[in-house]
């Protein structure tokens, strides 16, 4: 007598397979999507730090700051989007002795569900408590 032995792969066998891919999959999806969105923070980062030296650059020949973002180099005079769209770049206060500027998520983009809106002065990021710190990675 002869045994014909069977190759290949049970169905019990491969709905355990797809069990553990999906819940492989649950668990590391969200973490990876927290970590992109905070890799996209460099991009209001980087915009904040284009503000705040061209503020500078602005005040060493006038007598104030200025709210207007097209006199810093951006395309609009307020709500001006950040390099690469995530976020809307505004300066909400400016005097003589000092600026505000806040970079917010843009509504419609991947970004969006961010909770983070990263503050930046004339006296450099806004880390004055520990969510702040959070949104600078500091």
């Amino acid at each position: 007598m002869r045994i014909l032995r069977v190759s290949g792969f049970s169905l019990i066998e491969l709905v355990v397979a797809m069990a553990i891919i999906a819940i492989v999959t649950a668990v590391a999806l969200p973490a990876f999507q927290d970590s992109v969105r905070k890799s996209r923070r460099a991009d209001a980062k980087a915009a904040l730090l284009q503000v705040a030296a061209n503020q500078e650059k602005w005040r060493a020949n006038n007598p104030s700051y200025t709210t207007d973002l097209t006199k810093l180099g951006f395309a609009a005079a307020a709500n001006a989007v950040s390099t690469d769209g995530y976020y809307t770049i505004n300066v909400s206060a400016a005097s003589g002795t000092g600026f505000s500027a806040n970079a917010a998520p843009k509504t419609g983009t991947a970004q969006a569900g961010d909770s983070c809106t990263l503050v930046i002065t004339h006296n450099g990021p806004d880390i004055s408590d520990a969510a702040k710190r959070a949104c600078w990675g500091k």
